[in-house]
């Protein structure tokens, strides 16, 4: 499986994916929008790492301060 991305007109990228013949198939039987599935999916997943990363960085900072800031005001942030 690999996938291109190419950036068109307006800031908008497009992205090519090769997947199994028989996940088409399924996909084509159930009359799924793969555009917007893909969409919903990646944005869903870019929130996430977007929440890992600011929990980690958060961790890191309550390291840093330790008993020098309540948790509260850490939960807060």
């Amino acid at each position: 499986m690999y996938y291109l991305l190419y950036y068109g007109v307006c800031g908008v990228a497009v992205i090519t994916v090769r997947v199994p013949k028989e996940i088409k198939e399924k996909l084509e039987k159930y009359n799924v929008n793969v555009s917007e599935t893909v969409r919903k999916f990646l944005s869903e997943y870019v929130s996430e790492l977007e929440m890992r990363d600011l929990a980690e960085r958060l961790e890191i900072l309550r390291k840093r301060l330790g008993d020098k800031i309540s948790p509260e005001l850490i939960a807060d942030l």
